[in-house]
């Protein structure tokens, strides 16, 4: 509950989970039936980038600061919405996903930090498609799946700085895969060292899931546990064609966030064929 992220708001990381997220919701969004989307660490929504916690950490410069010049290529449509909300600011996955959605859709937001609920709650006052949460998140893949819609998409971003939190990404998408077997579901994962992450994909293997995609982008290898030296997105059950449109955006934020640093680069894994 301690976690902000407001302080690492528009990083590199962000850039990297947003430009997919969109890709996924876009997806969803081709076909006339509704779709609902669970976001189970929602944060605010919408970020100041020139407030206090951003300042202090400065990251948005070498992440959505970079970008800022691009005006075409398979990042264009995704940063076409962020520059659709006021200069300065950095919309995170709630408001990128209200601003896809259509008439239909709904989107269900849980947040745990009581501030941060407050204010995300204030943010979607009286909008009849959003819906607030302040609840556990792993509490609420149970209670909230499967969906009235019986499509969409389950969106998991935890902060990491409590043990377990790998295991307990596995445990909850497997919970969801038996009660919702077609819901397409995304988990952001930091990728500091490579133990940890090769053993989360091990989990996966091991899980009895079927169809997942691993997504990475590293700045520099990553050898040292104390820097976040990439940022990383398991899918399960990625729309038709999304494997390609992944690699496409990887590739240009990899040469965007070009650092000349030793083991950067990206990839595009199959953990578990379909």
């Amino acid at each position: 509950m301690n976690y902000r992220h407001a302080f690492h708001a528009a990083n590199f990381a962000d850039c990297m989970k947003h430009a997919l997220v969109h890709a996924l919701v876009t997806a969803l969004a081709r076909k006339p039936t509704p779709f609902r989307v669970l976001d189970t660490h929602a944060g605010i929504g919408l970020y100041d980038l020139q407030s206090e916690e951003a300042r202090r950490t400065g990251e948005w410069r070498d992440g959505i600061g970079l970008l800022e010049r691009v005006q075409e290529g398979p990042l264009l449509p995704w940063l076409e919405v962020v520059r659709s909300f006021p200069r300065g600011t950095y919309p995170g996955s709630p408001a990128l996903i209200r601003a896809l959605m259509r008439t239909e859709d709904h989107l269900a937001l849980c947040e745990l930090h009581p501030e941060d609920a407050d204010t995300l709650r204030a943010a979607f006052k009286g909008d009849a498609q959003v819906s607030i949460h302040r609840r556990d998140a792993y509490e609420a893949l149970t209670a909230l799946t499967p969906f009235p819609e019986r499509r969409g998409l389950v969106l998991m971003d935890p902060p990491f700085e409590q043990e377990g939190e790998y295991e307990r990404l596995v445990a909850g998408m497997r919970g969801v895969a038996r009660r919702f077997r077609p819901a397409v579901q995304a988990a952001w994962y930091p990728v500091k060292h490579r133990t940890p992450v090769r053993d989360f994909h091990d989990a996966l293997r091991e899980s009895g899931l079927r169809d997942v995609l691993a997504l990475e982008l590293w700045l520099r290898e990553p050898t040292d546990p104390t820097r976040l030296n990439g940022s990383g997105m398991v899918v399960l059950n990625p729309p038709f064609g999304f494997a390609d449109t992944a690699r496409a955006i990887l590739a240009a934020l990899n040469a965007a966030f070009r650092s000349d640093e030793p083991g950067q680069g990206w990839a595009v894994t199959e953990i578990v064929p379909e």
